[in-house]
Order: structure tokens, then C-alpha cells, then sequence
């Protein structure tokens, strides 16, 4: 295992990261709470100028095909700077799936678009349960003349306001097995019946609730195969889960460093706070959460890149960026003192934003459920010794 990074690769960062500070500084952070789209559409238009929407889109359809890890270092970037905009669920969610499931047709009339035009898609998977499991996906899909009817609801659906197009799993067959009987379609989110709501959050993140009445889907706007949905859930869940736990480590490691730089300049008792035993003690333990998460994510994204992702490291990457994220911006405010809690200070932004993405792609104790589901199937160690 490499952990060491390309040239290119360290380009992509330092492209990525000297464009955001540019571009989204945080008063704009605070400005697009406000906005009614969420995000800037400007600043969204220049990243598909610049080719960081097709990053691992082939060329062929107007991306750069980079790798995974491209990716990874990509969201990394996204997540130090806290960047409000709809890149997660466009290309780490839906334009991974139409790579990885669409067939050839599909891929050459919706790759370009996000590629090269910087169309907003946006992946509709919850609905009352929110909980990324296959007994949720209760949205119903009713054959009818040459396609599907969709009737139902999603919720916590990101950006679906600006989507020109929705990703939706939805319900075509009833079995024993509730991973049985999914079906992805490809939605055009302007057709006739479809309606959204945005839902207030604290975070301001730009979640809705969509309302289905008798969409009428064609045939040809399905993805992968009817009744075999739950393949590209669980793809999306594990690719999806490494990629926002990267996003997160970059919002940890930029809280650390806001902190560790307000420690150095606020001064109290005639001396920095910073040099004071037990606020030391508290940034050497944020350290010791900032590498732990950086160095798992680092590690499923590897295996992701050489192709054999681990289902249980998926999990457990995710399951410690939802704990490590907040308890490191927790450790954040309190160096600041009472004045972190305010929006005053960059840091209550990443506080915000810690509890945000807690749940997305599943929460801790969901992916503590996969993670026993795989020691269960393993063999202990010791007994693999004794053979």
C-alpha cells in the first residue's frame, strides 16, 4: 500500500485548493446559507470550466478519466473549505453509477452533461426511514405502457431544487427479500408530476423533500437492470461512504488548524492559551482523530483504486469519520471559548457541517451494524493460525 501521491495528483490539490479559497471564502460560505439555490452557479460553471467535474468521467465523454484517488484528494479539498454545492451527489453519486451501470447510450447522452456543462443531478435514495437500507425504498413503480409510472416521496434529497435530473431507486417488485425488486430510473426532474420542497436544516444545506404523482418514466431511463437495484445502492453506499468521509477529514484537519492558530494568537494571563498543559493536550488528541480518520480514508480509497474495495474498511471509515468530525470541532469551539459557538467564527461553520453530514451515506450506527454482518462472515484470526 502507497499512500504517497503523483505529481498530477498533487496538482489536483493544489489546483483544487488554492480555487476554493479564491472563489469560497467563508463570508460567501455564509452568504449562500441564505441563497435560494444553496450553492453559486457561477462558481459551479468555472469548476466544469476547469475539469473538475469529469475528473474520473472518461474521455471520451468529455471528462479527464482520472482515477479514484483523484477523487478522494478532490473531496478532500471540498471538505477543508466547506464549499456549499451540489459535486457529491452529481459526480460522486450519480455520475459514478452512470460510469459504472449505464450503457453505452445513456453514458454518451448524460456524461457530457455533467462533464462539460456542469448539469446538477442529484441522488434520491430516502425516504421515511433515512436510513440507506433496502426496506426504505417503498416509492412505488408501476409498469405502464412503455415505462413506468412513479408514485411516492423522497427526502433529504441534496440540491434537488437546481437538479435538472433525479437518480431515484424505487420499488418494482415485492419478494421475501427486500433487496429484491429495485429499479433505478433516470428522472427528469421538470417532468409532469414531479414537485419539490426544500426542508429547513441548521446547516443550511440545501435538502428537500420530493413529491412523485404519477411520473411517467420511459423504459430506456433505467439504470442497470429492473429488479436489480440494490447492486448500485450498495455501490453508491460504499463509494459514496469513502468519498464524503474524505470530505469530512478535510473539514477536520482545516477545525484543527483554525484552532491551533486561535490557541498561538489569543493571549490570556500574559501568555498564549496554546501554552497552556491541558489545551496542548486537547490539540494533541485532535491530531491523534485528524491522521487516525485521514490515514483509513487514504487506505479504502487505495483499494478502491486497485479495484478490490473492502466492505468492512467502507464502513469503518465512515463510522469514524461521523464520530471523529464532531468531536474534533467540539474540541474546536471549546478552544475558542464561548465566541465559537457564533457564526462569528470559521469554526462553527465545520460544527454545523460535522452534524450535516453525520448521516449521509449512513449514520455510525448503521455502518457498526455492516461492520459486525463482516466479522460474523470472517474467520478469527487464531483459528486461521491453527490451520
Amino acid at each position: 500500500m502507497d499512500f504517497s501521491f503523483t505529481k498530477d495528483q498533487d496538482l489536483i490539490r493544489k489546483s483544487a485548493r488554492e480555487f476554493f479559497e479564491k472563489e469560497c471564502p467563508k463570508e460567501k460560505v455564509r452568504e449562500l446559507k441564505k441563497d435560494s439555490k444553496g450553492f453559486d452557479p457561477k462558481t459551479w460553471k468555472k469548476m466544469a470550466d476547469l475539469g473538475f467535474l469529469g475528473l474520473v468521467i472518461p474521455e471520451s465523454y468529455q471528462g479527464t478519466e482520472g482515477e479514484f484517488l483523484d477523487l478522494m484528494i478532490f473531496m478532500e479539498e471540498l471538505g477543508r473549505n466547506i464549499v456549499p454545492c451540489p459535486y457529491f451527489t452529481t459526480v460522486c453519486q450519480c455520475g459514478l453509477a452512470l460510469d459504472a451501470y449505464g450503457t453505452a447510450d445513456q453514458k454518451k447522452k448524460f456524461l457530457p452533461g455533467i462533464a462539460g456543462k456542469g448539469e446538477v443531478w442529484s441522488y434520491a435514495v430516502n425516504e421515511e426511514k433515512a436510513d440507506y437500507s433496502p426496506e426504505d425504498i417503498q416509492l412505488k413503480a408501476a409498469a405502464s405502457g412503455n415505462g413506468f409510472e412513479l408514485t411516492g416521496e423522497k427526502l433529504f434529497v441534496p440540491y434537488a431544487n437546481s437538479a435538472k435530473w433525479l437518480l431515484v431507486p424505487a420499488r418494482t417488485g415485492q419478494t421475501g427479500d427486500p433487496r429484491e425488486g429495485i429499479t433505478f430510473f433516470m428522472v427528469d426532474a421538470s417532468a409532469k408530476g414531479v414537485s419539490v420542497e426544500e426542508i429547513p436544516t441548521a446547516a443550511k444545506d440545501m435538502k428537500c423533500e420530493v413529491r412523485f404523482d404519477q411520473v411517467q418514466v420511459p423504459e430506456e431511463n433505467i439504470l442497470g437492470s429492473e429488479n436489480n437495484g440494490f447492486q448500485i445502492m450498495e455501490y453508491l453506499l460504499q463509494m459514496g461512504g469513502v468519498l464524503k468521509s474524505a470530505e469530512m477529514s478535510g473539514g477536520m484537519q482545516e477545525a484543527m488548524e483554525l484552532a491551533n492558530a486561535y490557541a498561538k494568537t489569543r493571549h490570556q494571563f500574559g501568555k498564549p492559551i496554546g501554552s497552556f498543559q491541558s489545551l496542548q493536550h486537547r490539540l494533541v488528541k485532535m491530531l491523534t482523530h485528524v491522521d487516525g480518520l485521514k490515514h483509513l480514508v487514504y487506505e479504502a480509497a487505495w483499494n478502491i483504486n486497485e479495484g478490490t474495495p473492502d466492505r468492512m474498511l467502507n464502513s469503518m471509515v465512515k463510522a469514524k469519520a461521523n464520530d471523529a468530525y464532531h468531536r474534533v470541532c467540539i474540541d474546536a469551539v471549546y478552544i475558542h471559548g464561548a465566541i465559537g459557538w457564533t457564526e462569528e467564527m470559521d469554526v462553527s461553520l465545520y460544527l454545523l457541517r460535522s452534524k450535516a453530514n453525520e448521516n449521509d451515506c449512513g449514520g455510525t450506527l448503521f455502518h457498526k451494524e455492516r461492520i459486525a454482518e463482516e466479522l460474523e462472515k470472517s474467520e478469527p484470526m487464531f483459528l486461521s493460525m491453527r490451520s
